[in-house]
Order: C-alpha cells, then sequence, then structure tokens
C-alpha cells in the first residue's frame, strides 16, 4: 500500500505495534522443554488481546498463529506439541497479522539459550545485513540493488541467500506489490522503491543452501544443500531518506 493520510500511518502504526511485540515476547517466552505449540498459543493469546488476527490463518488457512521454525527447518514451521525446545536451538519466529484492515509482518531468528551449536554468527550476520539493507532503501532506488547489497554481504561473511523467499509488499493485504523484494539481483526484476509505500524487508541467510524445498506437510521449508537458515524481517515505509521502521519494537536489533 501507499501510506497517504496520517490515519493510514497510525493504522499501519498500530498493527506493526501488535506484531512486533508479539514478536519480542514470544522470544523472550521461549524456554527448553515447552512446545513449538505452547510458543505459538501464547503468541495467538497476545494477539487476541490486542484485537489483532494471525495472518497466516486468515490468509491461507495455515495451522498455526504463527511460524515457528526450528534448526534445519528454513520457514513456515508448523507448531506442535511434539516439537520441544532443547538449549542451543536455532529457532526463527514469523509474526504477521492483521489489525483494524491493516497488516504488518515480521521476523527474526535467535539461539535459546546456550549457541551450543556455533550459530551465533550467521544469527548476527543476518540482523546486520537486514540492518545495512534497510538503510540503503528510499524511493528510487532498484528493488535489484538491494538485493545485490544483501547477497553480496552474504558472500562476505561465508554464506549463501535462499532465492526462492523474497520480501514483500503489505499493508491492506499480507502480500502486495512488489510482490518479490528478493535477496540477490535479479536482472530481470526493473521495479524501484517508491516513496511512501510499505513494504516487509526480509533477509534469509544460509550456511549453504540456495533453495528452499516444500516438505511433505505441505507447509515446512528445508534447504536444498542442507544446512541452517537465519531470517530478520521488518515492515517499513519508503521515504525520500531513512525509512520509517514500523515493527521497530520488536526489538531484533537490540
Amino acid at each position: 500500500m501507499s501510506i497517504t493520510t496520517e490515519e493510514q500511518r497510525v493504522g499501519m502504526q498500530e498493527a506493526s505495534d501488535a506484531v512486533a511485540i508479539t514478536l519480542k515476547k514470544m522470544r523472550e517466552f521461549a524456554k527448553p522443554g515447552i512446545s513449538t505449540k505452547e510458543l505459538d498459543d501464547y503468541g495467538g493469546d497476545l494477539l487476541a488481546q490486542m484485537g489483532a488476527h494471525s495472518a497466516p490463518y486468515l490468509t491461507y488457512n495455515f495451522p498455526g498463529y504463527t511460524c515457528i521454525s526450528v534448526n534445519e527447518e528454513v520457514a513456515h514451521g508448523i507448531p506442535s506439541l511434539d516439537k520441544i525446545l532443547k538449549e542451543g536451538d536455532l529457532i526463527n519466529i514469523d509474526v504477521s497479522a492483521e489489525l483494524n484492515g491493516y497488516w504488518a509482518d515480521n521476523g527474526g531468528s535467535f539461539i535459546l539459550g546456550e549457541d551450543l551449536h556455533g550459530l551465533g554468527k550467521l544469527v548476527e550476520a543476518s540482523k546486520e545485513i537486514l540492518r545495512k539493507a534497510i538503510s540503503n532503501i528510499k524511493g528510487g532506488v532498484k528493488i535489484s540493488e538491494i538485493g545485490r547489497l544483501i547477497e553480496t554481504e552474504a558472500k562476505k561473511a561465508g554464506y549463501t541467500v535462499i532465492k526462492n523467499l523474497t520480501g514483500h509488499g503489505v499493508g491492506r493485504s499480507l502480500h502486495e506489490e512488489p510482490h518479490e523484494i528478493a535477496n540477490y539481483c535479479d536482472r530481470y526484476n526493473t521495479t524501484r522503491f517508491k516513496k511512501n509505500s510499505v513494504v516487509a524487508v526480509e533477509t534469509f541467510i544460509s550456511t549453504r543452501s540456495t533453495i528452499a524445498d516444500t516438505q511433505a506437510d505441505g507447509w515446512t521449508l528445508h534447504g536444498n544443500k542442507g544446512g541452517f537458515v537465519a531470517q530478520h524481517e521488518h515492515t517499513i515505509m519508503v521515504t525520500g531518506g531513512q525509512p520509517v521502521i514500523f515493527t521497530a519494537q520488536n526489538g531484533i536489533w537490540d
């Protein structure tokens, strides 16, 4: 969507606050011994308390309020009573929701407790690459150039990017134009970021894989070459200078 009124800006901020606060509190609630279903139910309750509705459930009838992916799962992990969190797990939580007709999206990866498997560097790379990418977005900048920046920074850090998962426009629905804000330079994409538009920008930084493949459950994604992936995501408004980060309250850069 393109923000043209103060009412729209306030609406986007309120929806973004709901998903950001939920993500932050879910991250704090996560601990060894609980199931991803318990963590997801907690997130669903938080959204409901703020009057928000799960976007994956509304849009795709996803079997959970949020997507919770653990270790080798890249994205779209289904919350389950059988999936018990453990010390050192790489966890990704993606929270998107609708509130009063506005939609916002955010996500973040983190290590649960002690970094037993040495994946903290991957998580930090994903965070910092997102920070750099967002700081370079303004009206008129080619989307493909931000993709080039993300992939270049990933390679510098010794990682690859997942090429078939992308950021996207957001605002009046979960996915809007531009439909693909890729993590690499798609030379066929000549689209530019538009001032006042709302987009969800996300990194998918990988230790090995370049493509995310759907598993037998129809939802969960794994990397085509194995390994691990860290993702971080903010909903922002593009301006003529530094973007407005609507989901700043999620604290993924803290």
